[in-house]
């Protein structure tokens, strides 16, 4: 495989901001991504949206000059550590790329960006069926999330509002 090279956004600069919306998309459409691609309006302010969300941070991977994979995290905070944790959001490799190692860049890249930003943890989310996924975040070190075992694993949950 030729070179990868992952780099922080400027979803300032249109290329990125296109990369961005085409990678999102891309992901958005398929099977892990719910199946619907991102709607218009998604498509039309989302790079506007996170370049200037304070704390927001997107990350791309551009293999022979062609963006082919992003990563999108957002600072939080960690009131038991009482210090900034970094929650990775969206991981994404263009289809053809898949299972060649450029997830795991991203994700190297997204824990030393967390380290530059004195975190104390990475966190993220995966679904069940998701297990390709799974495997690659065990591989990297990463586990589902308990204080006591008494009490399980923490469960993902959400509230749509309007």
């Amino acid at each position: 495989m030729s070179c990868t090279r992952i780099l922080r956004a400027d979803l300032g600069k249109p290329e990125h901001a296109v990369a961005l919306i085409r990678l999102m998309d891309e992901y958005a459409s398929g099977p892990t991504g719910g199946g619907k691609a991102l709607t218009d309006n998604t498509r039309a302010h989302l790079a506007s949206a996170l370049h200037t969300r304070p704390g927001a941070h997107t990350l791309l991977a551009e293999h022979n000059g062609e963006f082919v994979g992003l990563l999108n995290a957002f600072e939080g905070f960690s009131t038991f550590a009482c210090k900034p944790l970094l929650n990775i959001h969206d991981v994404i490799v263009t289809e053809a790329l898949r299972g060649q190692g450029i997830g795991k860049q991203l994700m190297a890249a997204a824990e030393q960006l967390a380290r530059d930003l004195g975190c104390c943890k990475l966190t993220l989310e995966v679904l069940e069926g998701n297990t390709k996924a799974q495997a690659a975040y065990t591989s990297l070190g990463y586990a589902g999330y308990e204080l006591d075992p008494a009490m399980g694993k923490a469960m993902f949950w959400q509230k749509l509002l309007d």
